[in-house]
């Protein structure tokens, strides 16, 4: 093979803009999927005063909508095989316009409830959708990189729905119930999602069908036209069509009964897949964001700082995913996966031993000053490592670890596994918190060292592999 020319340069380079572009559009669909499931943060203790529910209602009524996420999860990577990416992405952004606007307007709990599961279906959907499409218009020398647009846009949405939620606060004078317009301020941080929604939906309309897709309806000339731009080097550009062709040309659609095999019921690869969904959730990360508010006013922090740190373990995320965008490409997937691992236990378990030294109770409850620094400090590292490890190395992997011909049905199953191991958590917390806080932090402690050996003898190495190299 020659050299490349200045021409084939420049060429690769408007290609790699035009791909980054393309991933960031995509991956709007991961930032309303942070916004929306870290946005009921700031209205869980006004849902609870408002329909006067005790705390197990009140995890059902926020955990709720996971259910709906499995549920979107497990059917997107079929209907995309069916009608393509593109169309799921709008369908999701449709089912995000209706939950906002739902939420916002509830007239009984139920119907709050309701309006969660839809808006659930759609994050399931996002979270299968988006990894897959970047994961298929991504050149393999950038991919992990560009996979990390998924998570960044997640966090830059649960950092966004802080701020704002935060904002709103202030507006309503510091009062979750507060009125604004005639809505209290739980609303508005319900309805204001209806905004990055509406995004969502316009940008899918800006970006190309994945080739892949196109070549499985036979529209090869038109894969041929995508590939060209998202690689630039019409050298190398037949070799690439012809190396797809015969990948998919050997496959069928898959299906749930592809994932089958071996004497454990699902293939080997799968488990691996479900093990990683479920370890990302088991760590207890979405306390964070699903409850931190009001994990921090149950040990004494006033409302207003309660949202303030909210917004600063969001800060961090973000942080901690730009660390791993630039390392996950050079180190690889598994070492990252390990260090945030370790960091995590230690980590986890300082807030156990901070949480343990709790006195008082109801309103009236306080941590000493030393355990509370130790709180916050070790909060706020637990989520630089989630974010710099787990956070986005799932996603990748899960993006580029299962063969072509089951990735988009291996997708489905764990990405339902995430949603579902995340209702576990989600739905259990405020019970167990009630039981024993720092008990509970003991248990993500246990399951974060656990994640250890997992990683070291199963999860495989994917950096660098093109997808058609996955068997």
């Amino acid at each position: 093979m020659g050299a490349r020319t200045p021409g084939d340069q420049k060429e690769g380079a408007d290609a790699l803009v035009y791909v980054v572009f393309i991933t960031a559009a995509a991956a709007m669909g991961g930032f309303l999927f942070g916004y929306d499931s870290s946005v009921i943060n700031g209205a869980v203790e006004a849902i609870r005063d408002r329909y006067d529910i005790g705390s197990a209602t009140l995890a059902q009524v926020v955990a709720i909508a996971l259910i709906g996420c499995a549920v979107g999860a497990a059917i997107a990577g079929r209907i995309a095989d069916r009608i393509g990416r593109i169309w799921v992405m709008r369908i999701a952004a449709a089912l995000f316009t209706c939950s906002a606007i739902g939420s916002a307007l509830p007239f009984a709990l139920w119907d709050l409830a309701m309006w969660r599961v839809i808006g659930g279906i759609g994050i399931g959907m996002a979270s299968v959708i988006g990894p897959a499409y970047i994961a298929e218009v991504s050149p393999p020398a950038y991919r992990g990189r560009l996979a990390s647009f998924q998570q960044a846009a997640i966090v830059i949405g649960i950092a966004t729905s802080q701020l704002v939620n935060f904002a709103i606060l202030k507006m309503a004078g510091s009062e979750q119930r507060g009125h604004i317009a005639g809505l209290e301020a739980w609303q508005w941080m319900l309805g204001v999602m209806v905004v990055p929604a509406g995004l969502y939906f316009l940008f899918s309309f800006t970006i190309p069908e994945s080739p892949r897709y196109l070549i499985s309806i036979g529209k090869f000339d038109k894969a041929k036209e995508v590939l060209t731009e998202v690689e630039g080097n019409r050298g190398e550009l037949d070799a690439r069509i012809i190396e797809i062709q015969q990948a998919m040309h050997s496959e069928t659609r898959s299906t749930f009964k592809d994932l089958l095999g071996g004497k454990f019921w699902f293939l080997p690869v799968v488990w691996i897949g479900i093990g990683l969904s479920v370890f990302q959730q088991l760590v207890g990360i979405n306390v964070v964001f699903y409850y931190s508010a009001t994990l921090w006013q149950s040990v004494g922090i006033d409302p207003s700082s309660s949202f303030f740190y909210s917004f600063t373990t969001s800060i961090i995320n973000i942080v901690g995913t730009v660390i791993a965008m630039v390392l996950v490409d050079r180190i690889g997937r598994k070492p990252l996966a390990l260090i945030g691992s370790t960091g995590m236990a230690i980590s986890l378990a300082l807030e156990g031993w901070a949480f343990s030294y709790k006195t008082g109770s109801g309103s009236n409850v306080s941590l000493p000053h030393a355990q509370g620094i130790t709180a916050l400090i070790s909060a706020h590292c637990f989520v630089l490592f989630f974010a710099m490890s787990w956070g986005v190395v799932v996603w990748v992997l899960l993006g580029e670890m299962f063969p072509n011909r089951i990735r988009a049905a291996a997708l489905g199953v764990a990405a339902s596994a995430q949603w579902i191991a995340n209702w576990v958590i989600t739905a259990s917390f405020p019970s167990l918190a009630d039981w024993n806080l720092s008990g509970t932090y003991v248990i993500y402690t246990a399951f974060a060292v656990l994640s250890i050996p997992f990683v070291l003898k199963w999860v495989p190495e994917t950096k660098g592999k093109a997808l058609e190299e996955m068997g």
